[in-house]
């Protein structure tokens, strides 16, 4: 099995695409010396970084294992108690830290969206209670990381996240993105984004590129 779910909206922004399609040039930019213009260095690095903390094994490929690897260090950080079960406060207090980190990259966003996401809390604690109950394949009234790791690839492949923008990225179709089609796909998104070919992407050009994005947002949504 392809293990396209692992790599998802991550590996999208290893290549720049989610970078491009931000509006603010936050902490996490690729700016690097700050003058409002990406640079395909300035890309580079900053994709390289996330490309490095990926892969989790430093063998120079995103693959199954260092999915396997993070969602194991995942499971150890919810797991409090360390009785190789996740327990429903466990879950509770990881998506509650998730959450929290989440609100602090939300900081520079406009207040309408901050609302926006405040008013779906309820609901995304029912679904995940309900998601809960049903990856409790033993009613055990914990989740072992076999069941877990069960759950987290249901939800993506009901989501189908990352298969697209893992087809780009993945040449040859095996599954795993070398490093080598990883560098491949960074200098195509940014010459896609370098409209005028000066060799750097301005913010008008960012702009146009997010407008692109959200009509093939719509599209996909029309079908």
């Amino acid at each position: 099995m392809r293990n396209y779910f692992f790599l998802s909206a991550a590996a999208l922004a290893l290549t720049g695409t989610a970078v491009l399609a931000q509006g603010h040039m936050g902490k996490h930019s690729p700016d690097a010396d700050g003058n409002g213009s990406i640079t395909l260095s300035e890309m580079q690095a900053h994709s390289s970084e996330r490309f490095s903390r990926m892969d989790a094994n430093a063998d120079g490929i995103l693959d199954a294992a260092d999915r396997q690897a993070k969602m194991q260090k995942m499971f150890e950080r919810a797991d409090a108690d360390s009785d190789g079960e996740i327990t429903m406060v466990e879950m509770q207090a990881m998506h509650e830290a998730r959450q929290e980190r989440r609100a602090e990259h939300r900081a520079e966003r406009s207040e309408r969206r901050a609302k926006r996401h405040a008013s779906r809390g309820g609901d995304r604690a029912e679904r995940m209670e309900a998601r809960f109950s049903a990856a409790d394949t033993d009613n055990s009234g914990g989740l072992t990381i076999d069941e877990m790791q069960a759950m987290h690839e249901a939800g993506n492949k009901r989501g189908k996240r990352g298969h697209r923008g893992i087809a780009r990225i993945d040449a040859d179709g095996d599954g795993a993105v070398t490093r080598a089609e990883f560098d491949a796909s960074v200098q195509k998104r940014f010459a896609d984004a370098d409209a005028n070919g000066d060799g750097s992407i301005s913010a008008e050009e960012r702009k146009a590129q997010r407008a692109e994005r959200r009509a093939e947002r719509k599209g996909r949504r029309g079908q």
